[in-house]
């Protein structure tokens, strides 16, 4: 019984020995690295699962090539500014005869329109031309005295009606003394204006143009005698009927004119008035005299002037 005891112990003594060469290292570095190099096999020797999806990467597109777009070049140019009208006329009213006047056959008549200088310059040496349609027997051209800007005139004509019964109208435009004919404010077509009749036979004919015109001076003229050292100036003055006239002169220097008597008209007709000057100035920019219609027709009527030498 003892023996059996004894050989089943040992028996036991041996297992215990064999087992123990089977355990694993204790030694921590020999077990990570046998793990580590167990799961790289086993990653490398696995098949894979079969409609995995494997991601695929595509490259972004490189950005499109920027081109600079050039900066403006900035200049000193300068702003445009507006420019005054030297040469402006405008057409305030018919100062005689209203459109659509009935006139007998070869009627005489005077015609006037009243006309504003509106631009920035002095008209000198300006005319009255006419422009188109029935001249009514009136000069092709006429001339202006002398106006300053803002002043007005009265532009006439002595006309006549055609011998043939009918509507007559003629259009009559401002040429500058270069020859360029001056834009007319309400004018027809911003151009000219017109006289405008009716002819009627005597035992038809209707008089529509009944009253008698204002008291009015209707035109100046000038004539120049002299010159360097003693000029004198001398203008024709026409009124359209009876009535006073006073007026005065002005000089370029600046010296006051004796003032001439008032002019008396018993109808309508032309008298004279003269002014003299005794210089020896070389500024022509001031030898000149100035004609003012105070009465009745409060303006300016033209300008005399001479150069010295």
């Amino acid at each position: 019984m003892k023996k059996k005891t004894r050989l089943f112990n040992l028996l036991i003594i041996l297992a215990v020995f064999l087992s123990a060469c089977n355990l694993p290292s204790k030694n921590v570095e020999d077990i990570a690295s046998t793990a580590a190099a167990q799961t790289v096999e086993a990653l490398l020797s696995a098949t894979p699962i079969s409609g995995l999806v494997t991601p695929s990467f595509t490259p972004l597109p490189m950005p499109a090539t920027l081109t600079p777009i050039p900066l403006p070049i900035l200049t000193n140019t300068p702003i445009a500014t507006a420019t005054t009208n030297c040469n402006t006329a405008q057409f305030i009213t018919d100062v005689t005869i209203p459109d659509g006047t009935i006139m007998t056959p070869n009627q005489a008549f005077v015609k006037k329109w009243r006309i504003k200088n509106i631009g920035s310059c002095v008209w000198t040496g300006f005319s009255l031309v006419f422009d188109s349609g029935d001249s009514m027997g009136g000069p092709a051209t006429k001339a202006i005295s002398a106006l300053n800007p803002g002043q007005e005139v009265d532009l006439e004509v002595s006309l006549t009606a055609p011998a043939t019964v009918g509507v007559y109208r003629g259009y009559w435009r401002i040429n500058t003394n270069g020859g360029v004919l001056v834009p007319i404010v309400n004018g027809n077509q911003g151009k000219s204006f017109y006289v405008d009749i009716k002819v009627q036979n005597a035992a038809t004919a209707t008089v529509t143009n009944t009253a008698a015109p204002a008291f009015a001076v209707t035109s100046v003229s000038f004539t120049n005698t002299g010159g360097c050292g003693s000029f004198t100036a001398t203008a024709d003055i026409t009124t359209n009927g009876p009535g006073t006239v006073t007026l005065h002169w002005v000089r370029g220097d600046g010296t006051a004119v004796p003032v001439p008597p008032a002019l008396v008209f018993a109808a309508a007709g032309t008298q004279s008035v003269s002014a003299s000057w005794s210089t020896t100035s070389t500024d022509n920019t001031k030898n000149w005299f100035d004609l003012y219609i105070d009465t009745p027709n409060n303006q300016q009527f033209g300008r005399s002037a001479f150069t010295c030498p």
